[in-house]
Formats: C-alpha cells, sequence, structure tokens
C-alpha cells in the first residue's frame, strides 16, 4: 500500500455546513499556523496527508454530507493517499460513539469545544493569546464574526443546543480587539453570527447588549459594514432597531429566522411567538429602519402542518414580502422535541409546498429588483468571474443573498472595494450595472 508518511506532515481542513462551521476552521487554522504547522483549507491538490473534517448534523441532507465526505477520505486513507483522518464539528458532536462504531477508520473523533484536545493529537499546543486570531478563508475584506457560542432555546425542531450546548457570550472588549486585528488585515466587513445573536449578553450582564456591541464595533478603524445575522423573534430587543437606523456603519439589512406563522405549530416548535406578534414585530422593523431589507428562513412539512396552516404562509410571504428568503424542508431529529411527533408530511408535499413558497418569493424578489433600476447603490466586490466584477450591497450578505454584476469590458473595479454602482437592469436574483465615478 503507498503512503505519504516520509513527506512533512501538511493538514487539509475541510469545513462543511454553515458560517458557524467557518468560523471554527478559521480559528483552527490560526491555531495551527502558530504552532508552525502547515495547513490549508479544502486543497484541491493532493499534498496532504493529514485530513480533518469540520461537519455539520443540522439536517438530514447536511448529515449525509457529512458522512459521504468522511467515507471519501477514509477511501482514499485505504488507498495511501492520506495518513491520517480526524472528524471535529456537529456531527461529531452528536453522533460521535455511532460515528465510531460505523466507520472505525477515522482515526478520532472531536466534538465541537474539543479544540484543545485535536490540537494537541495533531502536535500542537492550544495558544490562549491568540484571541480572535485566526486565518480568514473568505475573502479578507470581509469575516464571519462569532459574537457567542451555543444556544438556550427551546425550539422543538433543532437539535443546534444538543450539539452546540448553552449560550455562551463573547466580552465585547475581547470582540472588539478581535475587530481591530480583523480591520489591520484589510477586513471591511463583519459579518455577526451565532446561534441567537439577540440573547447576546444575558449571560455575562445580565442584560441584552448587542446593541452596545454593535455600536462598539462600529467604533473600529477600517470596518465600514456590520450585518446582522441570526436574530430571535421572540424578545427582541427594539434597541437594536435605533442602532441600524441611525448608525451609517450598520447595515440596513436583519436575517432573522421566522420559521412559521401558523399559530398551532409556532405554539409546538415553542418559538415563544404568534402570529400576530410576527406581523407586529416585522411592521416596527419597517417603520423604524425605512428600507431595510429583512431576510427570513421558513419550514415546510413540520409534524401536522396542514393545508390551511400552509396557505397562511403563502399569505404570510405575499403579505410580508421579504427581500430575501430560503426555505427548509423540516427535517426529523433525534432527541429534539419534535422527535416523538409522527412526521406526517410526506416528502414529496414537503418539496412541493417548499417550491410553491419559492416561486412566490422569486416574483417579489424580481418585482423588488425592478425598483432598484435606474438607482445608484454603494456595492463591496467580492469577486471577478465569467467576465463580470460581483459585488453585493448593503442589502445582501454573502453566498445567500442578491449579487450585483459589473461587465468587466467596461468597468474596472478593485476586488474588496467599494464602488458606487448605478443599477441598469435586473433580473430575480441579480441587478446588472456600471460604475460611476
Amino acid at each position: 500500500m503507498k503512503t505519504k508518511t516520509l513527506k512533512k506532515n501538511k493538514i487539509n481542513v475541510v469545513t462543511l455546513g454553515c458560517s458557524k462551521n467557518i468560523y471554527d476552521s478559521e480559528v483552527l487554522l490560526g491555531q495551527l499556523k502558530a504552532n508552525n504547522l502547515e495547513a490549508c483549507h479544502e486543497s484541491s491538490q493532493e499534498d496532504f496527508n493529514i485530513v480533518v473534517i469540520n461537519t455539520c448534523g443540522f439536517i438530514e441532507n447536511a448529515k449525509q454530507e457529512s458522512i459521504d465526505t468522511i467515507l471519501q477520505y477514509v477511501d482514499a486513507k485505504q488507498n495511501g493517499l492520506v495518513d491520517k483522518v480526524y472528524v471535529t464539528g456537529c456531527l461529531s458532536e452528536r453522533y460521535k460513539p455511532e460515528l465510531e462504531k460505523e466507520i472505525p477508520d477515522v482515526d478520532a473523533y472531536f466534538g465541537t469545544r474539543d479544540l484543545p484536545r485535536l490540537l494537541k493529537t495533531l502536535k500542537a499546543d492550544y495558544k490562549h493569546e491568540l484571541i480572535g486570531e485566526r486565518i480568514l478563508t473568505t475573502p479578507s475584506h470581509f469575516a464571519y464574526f462569532k459574537i457567542s457560542e451555543g444556544c438556550d432555546r427551546p425550539c422543538s425542531f433543532c437539535a443546534i443546543p444538543i450539539m452546540r450546548g448553552k449560550h455562551i457570550s463573547t466580552p465585547i472588549e475581547e470582540l472588539v480587539k478581535n475587530a481591530e486585528n480583523l480591520a489591520k488585515q484589510g477586513t471591511k466587513e463583519l459579518l455577526l453570527i451565532a446561534q441567537d445573536s439577540t440573547y447576546y449578553g444575558l449571560d455575562i450582564y445580565k442584560e441584552r447588549r448587542l446593541a452596545s456591541l454593535m455600536n462598539e464595533l462600529s467604533k473600529v478603524d477600517g470596518i465600514e459594514w456590520i450585518r446582522l445575522h441570526y436574530a430571535f423573534p421572540s424578545g427582541f430587543p427594539e434597541e437594536i432597531l435605533d442602532v441600524i437606523a441611525e448608525n451609517e456603519k450598520i447595515c440596513k439589512y436583519i436575517d432573522i429566522p421566522l420559521q412559521h406563522i401558523s399559530d398551532p405549530l409556532l405554539k409546538s416548535m415553542k418559538r415563544g411567538t404568534t402570529r400576530e406578534k410576527t406581523y407586529a414585530l416585522l411592521d416596527q422593523f419597517r417603520k423604524k429602519v425605512p428600507g431595510i431589507a429583512i431576510r427570513t428562513t421558513l419550514i415546510t412539512g413540520y409534524p401536522g402542518e396542514t393545508e390551511q396552516d400552509h396557505q397562511q404562509m403563502i399569505q404570510f410571504v405575499k403579505d410580508v414580502k421579504f427581500d430575501r428568503m430560503g426555505i427548509f424542508t423540516y427535517s426529523h431529529e433525534e432527541n429534539t422535541g419534535a422527535y416523538k411527533l409522527e412526521d406526517n408530511v410526506p416528502m414529496e408535499v414537503k418539496q412541493n409546498r417548499a417550491s410553491e413558497l419559492m416561486e412566490i418569493q422569486q416574483g417579489i424578489s424580481y418585482d423588488l429588483n425592478q425598483d432598484k433600476v435606474g438607482r445608484t447603490f454603494k456595492v463591496l466586490f467580492d469577486k471577478a468571474e465569467n467576465g463580470h466584477f460581483i459585488g453585493r450591497t448593503e442589502y445582501d450578505s454573502p453566498e445567500v443573498d442578491n449579487e450585483v454584476l459589473v461587465d468587466a469590458k467596461t468597468n474596472f473595479v478593485r476586488i474588496g472595494d467599494f464602488a458606487n454602482i448605478k443599477i441598469e437592469s435586473a433580473q430575480e436574483f441579480d441587478l446588472f450595472g456600471n460604475v460611476i465615478e
């Protein structure tokens, strides 16, 4: 059998799942670099001999992708292409005993809070002094910025508390230092992430302090955009809206996963809110912050969801006209509150309902984008591909939202820089424009 053991060790970190996992992988890479270990992220070269797979265990599709990736590298190990395969992250936290039994050729499994133990296995020391230091895997001009870990919410469909543990906020002064370090590296946009960002501060300050945190981060020289993700609707601290409205560095954007609008399902989901309160909250968003872009995610096919519940969701989407929206089909997850319920909505019905909602959203997005034609927007450019410079307005987050495309033949912008772009035409999820000097 071929082996790579005569080569100097090089570690390839593979990341699956959400932005929180990306952040964790970046911290791991920073620790490895500080230990003078050679490491890379999702290398396309076959020049590594150790693999660390940072897995996702959120829903069935994500779990299957993680398992497939583990099996891919275990197969590479059996064929002598790599020497060691390590697995960390949410899937490993949640299913470690089962994984050890079913895929024993993995050299070791680690949970979501096992970074020191993983580093020790990789012959590295956990360096406590590296507060917030990491190797960005995103373009350097934007960074996912995790403000807390874990979640105390009781949502019945969600396994995140099982995998990530209780909510732990990172102190404001530490986060400001992290932001200063990023700004020195050229980061201009912070994408605030957490399992529940609006809970921030309750554990260490005994009060919600997200608004204070956002204001303090906005004082960091070099940071020009701060974008809020994963706000929770129940107990939403409305002073956040004042900060968004008044502080020019805070993007007029909020990502608030609402999941459903039917009262019986919201109650079963343990969301702590109602249809009436949800409509009122969204109305407050738009009154206090005119022009705010609201992104949400919804779940179709939750146990007991009737056609009437689905029609309520359709009407909700039509009424609110979300700027951005994503849809999950319900995944029946072990050890969650909803697992005791019968998963009684057929997959075909779940998928059809999701498709119907997304088709409505596509039309809404098209109409909203048409209203932008002829207007000029400040755009941050992320990349160049297929003959275009591609960027985003303050109303769009990377990967999941709309993009602005500028023809590279007739325009020039620098990647990582802002430019004023006049929108000339629009499609459902893309804007096309030219640079305004």
